[in-house]
């Protein structure tokens, strides 16, 4: 019985490693021709699975603005800041304390995020995924000006999003985390500001304290000292309280009531007032004197730099409480987005058709390949060993003729039921095309 064998090139006499067939454009018409169930199925379905998946898949959207750490108002010559640290580190620190169990759990909670998993996901696995669905990164400017101190005070702007399956939930969540973090930023400046006022105020009363004692010291010492040479040895006080009332009437037309000078001479006075006449000399007063004025020298100087930081540092607090020093601003507040950011619906289909005829091209050459019909004179001499001096071609009879149109004419009926049946099931069944297109774009299709 004869089979059909489509010689696809002319006999030729035995050659090694014959691939000439290979760089034929018949060979290749022959081999869609008899495998194109095997390419046009896989590539369909993939096809078909990938423009699916690119239409149907949920769509995720990104709402984030940005924030521009901008400079002190009032230049640093007149007032000094108190906080000095660097903006790079305090963001770093603020977006630490921002993105907390607690604060993340408080938002998860007002704003109702991720309902669908809530029963499936414990409270960890919910702020892990709040965390992946923040973004707070800096912005990379191309600025190329040359400006004096650039590098001491860069310009700095980073950016604050949320991703999620719904715009305006997104752009409410991104807009409550811009609030935090610069609500965070104040608190941090201004408590930073007022324990430095706070210490400061501490270490200037302790100094007056001292200054105080060293005063009442000084005074008694000094009405000790001149008691022996008094003449009756009754009036040596009332003199030395003379001299100091004098000596403060002098001071004061020079200096405010808060300086340490005045002050120091007001407590010598109080201390001169109240020490008894009956005091007791001392051979060593004089050395005694001298030694506790310089101490109280270098006390006076350590209380006027102690006030003149505390002056400098209330300052920097009141810049710190009006805004002044600096600060954290929006100049791009997050809006609800119009267009996802996830995913890329022409990406995705292109890349499935591509795959899908990769896969439908492979699979027909790995059938091409397992197969082995003989359909070349190099395939012959594959198989036997003996020259063969002609080949004799497939004769076609009628009935094969007949049976090639019948099957012809039905594989057309049976493809023009199928998708009649295919498009009226859609047009009853699924709703408009249109419509499908416009639900995948918003993403409610989940």
């Amino acid at each position: 019985m004869l089979q059909k064998l489509d010689f696809e090139d002319e006999f030729q006499m035995p050659n090694e490693a014959d691939r000439s067939h290979l760089l034929r454009p018949a060979y290749y018409r022959a081999l869609i021709k008899r495998r194109w169930v095997y390419f046009l199925v896989p590539s369909v379905v993939i096809a078909a699975i990938a423009i699916g998946a690119a239409l149907l898949w949920p769509a995720t959207y990104l709402s984030e603005g940005k924030v521009l750490v901008q400079s002190q108002q009032i230049p640093t010559e007149l007032v000094r800041p108190t906080v000095t640290s660097a903006a790079q580190e305090r963001i770093q620190v603020i977006e630490q304390r921002t993105m907390t169990r607690d604060n993340l759990i408080a938002i998860i909670d007002k704003f109702q995020l991720f309902r669908d998993k809530r029963s499936l996901m414990s409270v960890t696995e919910l702020i892990e995924m709040m965390k992946k669905q923040t973004k707070i990164a800096p912005v990379e400017l191309a600025l190329d000006f040359k400006q004096r101190n650039r590098l001491e005070n860069p310009t700095i702007v980073f950016s604050v999003g949320f991703e999620y399956s719904d715009p305006v939930t997104a752009s409410r969540v991104a807009n409550e985390l811009m609030t935090r973090i610069l609500g965070e930023d104040l608190r941090d400046r201004t408590s930073r500001a007022t324990d430095t006022t706070k210490f400061l105020a501490r270490e200037v009363q302790k100094l007056q304290a001292d200054n105080a004692t060293l005063d009442a010291k000084i005074a008694q010492l000094k009405l000790a000292q001149g008691k022996p040479n008094a003449p009756g040895g009754t009036d040596q006080p009332t003199t030395a309280l003379g001299q100091l009332k004098a000596e403060l009437v002098q001071k004061g037309a020079l200096y405010s009531e808060r300086h340490p000078l005045i002050q120091s001479l007001k407590r010598q006075i109080e201390a001169l007032e109240k020490v008894p006449l009956a005091a007791a000399p001392d051979s060593n007063v004089s050395t005694s004197l001298e030694a506790l004025v310089a101490q109280q020298e270098s006390l006076q100087k350590n209380l006027e730099t102690a006030s003149t930081k505390l002056a400098a540092a209330q300052l920097g607090e009141n810049l710190e409480k009006n805004q002044q020093s600096e600060k954290l601003e929006i100049i791009e507040q997050p809006t609800a987005p119009q267009e996802p950011v996830r995913p890329n619906r022409l990406k995705v289909a292109a890349f499935g058709i591509v795959l899908a005829i990769i896969a439908g091209a492979g699979l027909a050459f790995l059938v091409e390949i397992s197969d082995k019909a003989i359909r070349r004179s190099s395939d012959v001499f594959g198989v036997v060993d003996n020259q063969l001096i002609i080949s004799i071609p497939y004769i076609v009879t009628t009935a094969e003729l007949r049976g090639r149109k019948r099957r012809l004419f039905l594989s057309i009926v049976i493809f023009a039921v199928v998708v009649t049946g295919v498009l009226v099931a859609g047009y009853l069944f699924l709703p408009p095309l249109d419509l499908m297109i416009a639900k995948a774009r918003v993403g409610l299709f989940r």
